[in-house]
């Protein structure tokens, strides 16, 4: 868990499925992540439509982040909780096995803007071996190309954009810096021939 202070947890914890907006636009909008109810809520039915009503034992609703752990800490702790987290659709066993298939053609981004960030979040909620496992290696495999786009002199023009626009928050510092990089060794290059 980051800290309280660090912007890409408060961001991982408050991010949706937008695409392309500013961080400062998604401070204010929340992650949803599915929850279980385990218990009978009195009054707290207008999270599942039902404005007045109660919210009952099963019923499985989509509820922010930040406040699905707050409300699934007792199970963590071993003691009945109110609700029972659930893995976001950006994990979702569709997404995983997109992932085994090629990493490279999933666009991370419409999943989530902090995929990584928000794939670490979970693991620190749930055992997964497998979303480690995945994460891991589609993290190797899609830096191994995004170093491929950054050295190219040219970016992320031509056949590389579509790929470069699905990059999550992580992968797009990654490629920033590699192709600063990459730049300033040429750069260098360029002065030491001049020598």
């Amino acid at each position: 868990m980051g800290s309280y202070y660090d912007i890409d947890s408060i961001l991982t914890d408050a991010q949706v499925h937008t695409g392309n907006i500013p961080w400062r636009a998604i401070v204010n909008i929340e992650q949803k992540v599915p929850c279980t109810f385990e218990l009978d809520v009195p009054d707290l039915g207008y999270l599942d439509g039902n404005a007045g009503g109660d919210l009952k034992q099963g019923t499985r609703v989509d509820v922010p982040l930040w406040l699905g752990v707050m409300l699934a800490i007792g199970y963590q702790l071993g003691t009945p909780s109110l609700v029972r987290l659930d893995l976001p659709n950006a994990l979702s066993q569709r997404v995983l096995n997109a992932l085994k298939a090629d990493p490279r053609t999933v666009d991370l981004r419409s999943q989530a803007s902090h995929f990584y960030s928000l794939g670490a979040r979970m693991l620190e909620l749930f055992e997964e071996e497998e979303i480690a496992d995945v994460l891991i290696e589609t993290f190797k495999i899609r830096a191994a190309e995004i170093a491929d786009h950054a050295h190219n002199p040219r970016g992320a023009l031509g056949e590389g954009a579509d790929f470069l626009r699905g990059l999550d928050e992580t992968e797009r510092q990654l490629f920033r810096s590699a192709h600063e990089s990459a730049k300033l060794m040429r750069s260098w290059m360029g002065d030491m021939k001049k020598k």
